[in-house]
C-alpha cells in the first residue's frame, strides 16, 4: 500500500495557493502547469523506488524481559538490521498486549543506516496484571525522495505476563525477629525427638522404644540399630482464593480481587521462606486452578505464575465442588487460608458448611475484606429522607454480615475480617503468630 508523504501533500497546498497567481497574470497558468506535472512525476519516481525495495531486507529482533511487574516499567529491545545498501526511514507502531503501554506513543520513526544494524530500547509500563499475547507491527518506509511511504504489516507475536506487584513484597512478608535472628547469623537446628520426619541411624542402648528398631540395618550391621527421627518443621499452606462475583465489586476503582491477590503473594514469600510448602486453588463456578502444595522457589514461582492470570467472574462460587476437589488432592493437614467474602447468613449458608468441614483436619482461616464505602454510609449522619434510608439498609447488611462470620467462627474457623488496603499485613502477621505458636 502507497500513501503520500506529508512533505507531498505540503507541496501540493503551496501549488494549490499558486494557481491564485493565475488569476492575475494569466501566463503563469502554464508554468503552473508544469510544475503540478513535475511534482506528479516525483511522486510517480518515489512510488517506484519503493516498490524495488522489498520489506523483507528490513528484519527486527524483540528481546522483552520474561515478565513484567505492576507498577515497574522494564526495558523492551528491538534489534533492527537493514541488508539495504541505501538507509531506511522507518515509520513504526506495534501493536502492544493489551495489558502494556509505551510512554513515549504508539508511533516512532527510526532511520537504520545503509547495510547496518539499529538498536532501540523502548520503556514499557505494564498497566495491570496478566498474561496476554500481540506483536503485529505495522511499518511505513520512506521513499527516496520522501513524497511517499510503502506500508505494511508483519505478525510477530509475544506473550507477555504482567506479575502483581513485587517491589519490595520479599521484605515486606518477612516477620521482623526472624529477619534480626538472620542478621544475627542465628539458624534453626533440628529437634530430635517423637517426630516422624527421619532423621538418621544410631545403635539401640537400653530405654530406646523398640518400635524403632531398623531390623533391616540391624541384619546388615550386625548390631541392634535403632531409627531416629526429628521434629517436623515443615508444614503445608493451602491458599484458596474464591474468585466469584463477590470480589469482582471495585473500591476506589479497583477490584478487591486485587487486594486478595497482593496478600496472597506476601503469604506465599513468608512461607516459602519459613521452608513450609504452599499450594494454591483459584475457583468461581469451577476450579479454574490448582498449584499442588511444594516448597521452594519452585513452588512460589508456580504460585506466581497463577496469580497473574486469575480473572474474577461474575458467577456464583460453587463451595461444595472446590473443597471436595480440595479434599481429594491433599489429605495431609494444613493451612488453609480462604479469601472469601460473606453477605449475610442466608446467602453464606455454602459457605460457612464447607469452611466448618476442615476441622479438625485442618486449620482453616477465612479472610475477607470489608468494605469501606457500606461501613462510611452506615455512620454518616443522613441530611435527607433518601440518605436516612441508605443508612438504614447499610446498617442492615454489615449486621447480617457479622452474624455470618459469628457463624463461621463458632465452627471453629479462624476469622480475618480486614480493610483491602491492611490484608496484605494481616494475613502474614497471622501466618507468623501462628507458627510461632505451634497452631499449623
Amino acid at each position: 500500500m502507497i500513501v503520500p508523504s506529508r512533505r507531498w501533500f505540503v507541496g501540493a497546498a503551496a501549488l494549490a495557493a499558486l494557481a491564485l497567481v493565475a488569476l492575475v497574470w494569466p501566463p503563469a497558468a502554464s508554468v503552473l502547469v508544469v510544475v503540478d506535472v513535475l511534482w506528479l512525476a516525483a511522486l510517480v519516481f518515489d512510488v517506484v523506488s519503493l516498490m524495488g525495495k522489498p520489506f523483507d531486507q528490513i528484519l527486527v529482533e524483540r528481546e522483552p524481559p520474561p515478565a513484567f511487574s505492576v507498577g515497574r516499567p522494564l526495558p523492551v529491545v528491538y534489534r533492527w538490521e537493514n541488508r539495504d545498501n541505501r538507509a531506511a526511514v522507518l515509520r513504526v507502531r506495534e501493536d502492544l498486549p493489551e495489558h502494556l503501554t509505551q510512554p513515549g506513543g504508539a508511533d516512532r520513526t527510526l532511520v537504520i543506516p545503509a547495510s547496518r544494524d539499529l538498536v532501540e530500547t523502548t520503556l514499557t509500563r505494564p498497566v495491570r496484571r496478566g498474561r496476554h499475547t500481540a506483536g503485529r507491527f505495522h511499518l511505513r518506509r520512506l521513499g527516496r525522495l520522501g513524497l511517499a511511504w510503502r506500508q505494511t504489516r508483519r505478525d510477530q507475536p509475544w506473550t507477555a505476563t504482567v506479575f502483581p506487584n513485587l517491589v519490595g513484597v520479599s521484605l515486606r512478608s518477612l516477620p521482623t525477629q526472624a529477619q534480626r535472628r538472620r542478621e544475627a547469623g542465628m539458624r534453626a537446628v533440628r529437634s530430635l525427638g517423637q517426630g516422624r520426619v527421619f532423621e538418621s541411624l544410631r545403635e539401640w542402648v537400653p530405654g530406646d522404644d523398640s518400635r524403632a528398631i531398623d531390623w533391616k540395618a540391624t541384619g546388615r550391621r550386625g548390631k541392634v540399630m535403632t531409627r531416629q527421627y526429628e521434629d517436623e518443621r515443615r508444614q503445608i499452606l493451602l491458599l484458596v482464593i474464591d474468585a466469584g462475583r463477590l470480589l469482582t465489586a471495585e473500591i476506589d476503582g479497583v477490584p478487591r480481587l486485587e487486594a486478595v491477590i497482593d496478600a496472597a503473594l506476601h503469604l506465599a514469600y513468608s512461607a516459602v521462606d519459613r521452608d513450609d510448602n504452599v499450594g494454591l486453588m483459584v475457583f468461581t463456578d469451577k476450579v479454574d486452578h490448582f498449584v499442588p502444595p511444594a516448597r521452594g522457589r519452585r513452588a512460589l514461582k508456580a504460585v506466581l505464575d497463577t496469580l497473574a492470570v486469575i480473572e474474577g467472574k461474575l458467577v456464583e462460587p460453587n463451595y461444595p465442588l472446590a473443597f471436595s476437589y480440595l479434599a481429594a488432592r491433599n489429605g495431609r493437614r494444613a493451612l488453609t487460608v480462604v479469601f472469601t467474602d460473606v453477605v449475610d447468613r442466608t446467602a453464606s449458608e455454602a459457605l460457612v458448611a464447607q469452611v466448618g468441614s476442615l476441622r479438625p483436619r485442618h486449620l482453616p482461616v477465612a479472610v475477607t475484606l470489608r468494605n469501606p464505602a457500606l461501613e462510611q454510609l452506615a455512620t454518616a449522619r443522613p441530611k435527607t429522607g433518601l440518605a436516612a434510608y441508605e443508612r438504614a439498609a447499610a446498617e442492615e447488611l454489615l449486621q447480617s454480615r457479622d452474624a455470618a462470620l459469628a457463624d463461621i467462627r463458632k465452627r471453629g474457623v479462624l476469622v480475618l475480617d480486614v480493610a483491602p488496603q491492611a490484608a496484605s499485613a494481616a494475613v502474614v502477621e497471622l501466618y507468623n503468630r501462628l507458627k510461632r505458636q505451634g497452631a499449623v
